[in-house]
């Protein structure tokens, strides 16, 4: 039997620090890691805690020459170095050291790097965790270990794991990122029910533990919760979950239940003090489904201007915002209390801006408000809306009655038989009479067409004519008649798309709205005086208003409308409609959710590539769509009925004369043939 040789050690001995240098043959070339001076500040707190490798220094014949050099720890010497320098650490100070002869000096040094196995998280999570017990602070370890104080927070955030789960980190079943996942939620059973429904699938993403996890909650960022504010959510005894790994827009609001509640006794105390304004009715919701108001009028109050002392309170924040800008223009950014202030007068600014609206007490009385939340969480009061119910009698003024007979009178002037000259003649020896309806009838229609004449020679006054009927049709629940018999039609929305009055273009639509039914006369009649008072800008601005309108490209199943419906993509495409830009997104309720399983995986095929699609075409539908929505956030992708066509060339070229475009030969479209969108490549272009 052969006898075992014992291994023999390197030995160790303490050098004198100037004796040492560094050696040539040190793997390491690249900085990684804690810096020379945290590791020299690490030293100087607790000493060297692991010896230096170190190898004679030999002469040209091979005798040692007192000095060292260093192939493994070169990073502990330049600390050591530096501290000398500092004249905190003797020049002759003895370095704990191991010295070595046998084999390379590379060999040395890349062994020690290589065969050094990093910390596992979850063992710096049970060393932060014992020094918290042992009284050290956040801050305290932070400092001791060169980390941030947000990292020591993170990991002793792994305490709210369930032991389960970290055993099961520890054995490598679970990855870092999915176990900072769970904690999201505090509740160990909750994290355990997940971890078994997930563990043998594909939905281990951490995105889809934090849903499946907070399933039932309400975000911060949700209107609901904004409206009642995390303060009184929290006062009111819920839970709020909170993710410390990533942005998490606030958190989870866990109770959903006394999150409604909240909503309902706000919204009904902010509602109270609406109805005791003398309104005729008060409706109230969360939200209210976009074009809720279709059929309504409404009335516009007088914004009631500043006072004196506002004017000058405006005046003075005005002038100390434009001061503290022009202080401050060179610099990269703004002192966070020149900041602060700054923030303070925008929010003044903007109090003093926002003028109270008066409505006459017999408007308030035949009118309602709407109040509901709106998009930013505030709330949102619509006053001023008269039912048709409420609308008061229309008086006749006698202007379509002549002589007393009602101009309504079933009358067929064309088969009445026309008097001859001497029935006239004799009329007029018994003096005036009013003249025939005959008559008047001829000499309209010659006035009718020469008021057609003079108008196509006159594009101004034409333009004006028809803004003047459009405006009247548009914004007058009862309009004067008018000669020019442009009639628009501004169609409602059938069908409710999920989230439409919240989009940016709703929400334009409705301020320009506003802001025109402003600017008008209260009165009809006085429409035409105020149109010819408007310049050329707000006219043209008044009537591309009116004219988008009268936009109809919803595509209906029971309202085939090919024609139109290829007139908007033409339409589209002169604009250069973008709707990915315009703020439509593919998200689980505006599409995904509503889609076939087939469809989400085509869509996640065109926006990021087969792989990304393959990867989650296993899923469950509702996993599908969670992980479907994060893939295709920011991509622009659009579905082929949103997509942009692109112009012909003869129709771009129209387009870019002067905005006219031609249908093209439309008896290439049947009623049978819809019309659709081109690839999603030519919308990426």
């Amino acid at each position: 039997m052969t006898k075992s040789q014992k291994i023999t050690l390197s030995a160790s001995r303490d050098i004198p620090f100037n004796k040492l240098v560094l050696s040539q043959s040190n793997v390491r070339r690249i900085k990684a890691g804690v810096s020379i001076e945290e590791l020299a500040e690490d030293i100087a707190r607790r000493t060297l805690l692991s010896s230096i490798t170190v190898r004679p220094v030999l002469d040209e014949d091979d005798a040692e020459t007192g000095m060292f050099e260093i192939p493994a720890g070169g990073r502990r010497y330049r600390a050591l170095e530096l501290l000398v320098k500092q004249k905190r650490l003797n020049r002759t100070a003895p370095v704990p050291c191991i010295v070595r002869t046998d084999g390379l000096a590379e060999e040395d040094s890349l062994a020690e790097n290589v065969q050094r196995a990093p910390l596992h998280p979850l063992d710096q999570f049970r060393a932060f965790q014992a020094m918290r017990e042992k009284g050290k602070s956040e801050e305290e370890i932070a400092a001791a270990f060169f980390v941030s104080a947000n990292v020591v927070k993170q990991r002793l955030k792994l305490a709210a794991v369930a032991p389960s789960l970290l055993d099961a980190y520890a054995e490598e079943e679970l990855t870092l990122d999915q176990l900072m996942a769970f904690t999201v939620n505090p509740d160990h059973e909750r994290q355990e029910q997940v971890w078994e429904s997930i563990k043998r699938t594909y939905a281990k993403q951490p995105y889809e533990i934090r849903r499946m996890l907070t399933e039932g909650s309400v975000r911060a960022s949700d209107r609901r919760a904004q409206f009642v504010g995390l303060g009184a959510y929290e006062a009111a005894g819920g839970a709020i979950l909170r993710d410390l790994f990533q942005s998490d827009d606030g958190g989870w609001l866990q109770d959903a239940g006394l999150i409604a509640k909240l909503v309902d006794e706000k919204l009904e105390t902010e509602a109270q003090a609406i109805r005791a304004e003398g309104w005729k009715w008060i409706e109230i919701g969360t939200d209210f489904p976009y074009g809720h108001t279709y059929g309504l009028r409404r009335i516009i109050g007088e914004t009631e201007p500043m006072s004196e002392d506002e004017i000058a309170s405006f005046h003075a924040l005005k002038a100390e915002y434009d001061k503290l800008e022009d202080e401050y223009a060179d610099a990269e950014e703004f002192p966070e209390e020149i900041d602060s202030r700054l923030g303070e007068i925008e929010t003044a600014m903007e109090a003093l801006q926002e003028r109270p609206v008066r409505f006459e007490p017999d408007e308030i009385a035949m009118a309602g408000v709407f109040v509901s939340i709106g998009h930013d969480g505030r709330l949102r009061a619509e006053r001023g809306y008269v039912r048709p119910e409420d609308e008061p009698a229309v008086e006749s003024d006698g202007q379509d009655e002549v002589d007393g007979i009602d101009s309504s009178a079933e009358e067929d002037v064309d088969d009445a038989t026309p008097p001859d000259a001497s029935d006239e003649a004799e009329e007029e020896d018994d003096g005036l009479k009013p003249l025939s309806d005959r008559l008047v009838m001829e000499l309209t229609a010659h006035r009718t067409l020469a008021l057609r004449d003079a108008l196509a020679n006159n594009p101004q006054t034409a333009f004006l004519a028809a803004l003047h009927a459009m405006t009247l049709r548009l914004f007058y629940h009862y309009p004067l008649d008018s000669c020019v018999e442009v009639t628009p039609h501004s169609a409602g929305f059938g069908a409710q798309a999920p989230g439409l009055g919240d989009t940016a273009y709703a929400l334009s639509i409705d301020d320009r709205t506003t802001s025109w039914l402003g600017a008008l006369p209260k009165a009809p009649e006085d429409l035409w005086e105020a149109l010819v008072g408007f310049d050329n800008d707000s006219r043209e601005a008044l009537f591309a208003h009116c004219v988008a309108m009268t936009v109809n490209a919803v595509q209906e199943p029971y309202n085939r409308r090919p024609r139109a419906l290829a007139h908007a993509d033409v339409l589209a495409a002169a604009l250069g409609l973008d709707m990915a830009a315009a703020g439509w997104a593919p998200t689980s309720e505006s599409y995904l959710a509503r889609v076939t399983k087939a469809r989400i995986l085509e869509a996640v095929r065109e926006a990021k590539g087969a792989e990304a699609s393959d990867r989650i075409a296993g899923l469950k539908k509702p996993d599908m769509v969670a992980a479907a929505e994060e893939l295709l956030e920011g991509t622009g992708w659009l579905p082929e009925v949103l997509r942009m066509l692109a112009l012909p060339e003869s129709e771009a070229q129209s387009a870019d004369n002067g905005g006219e475009t031609a249908m093209g030969d439309s008896s290439a479209i049947t009623d049978d043939e819809p019309v659709t969108g081109n690839a999603f490549a030519t919308a990426a272009e």
